[in-house]
């Protein structure tokens, strides 16, 4: 079973953008820029919110 994780090796502030494109086998760059372009079209607040959110659900691969 697939578990999501922050990406250790794969990240810019906290890994959640990494982790999010090594769940769905995609470049981390597409991720990125859909949350950034997201972010901008939702007025930018609710997608920091997110990530933040979402920096503390997702849990850290401990190996």
């Amino acid at each position: 079973m697939k578990q999501l994780f922050l990406s250790n090796t794969d990240k810019k502030i906290c890994g959640v953008c990494g982790g999010i494109a090594e769940y769905f086998g995609i470049d981390s760059t597409l991720v990125r820029l859909g949350w950034v372009l997201l972010s901008i079209f939702s007025a930018g607040f609710p997608g920091i919110i997110a990530y933040i959110i979402a920096c503390m659900i997702i849990p850290k691969r401990s190996f």
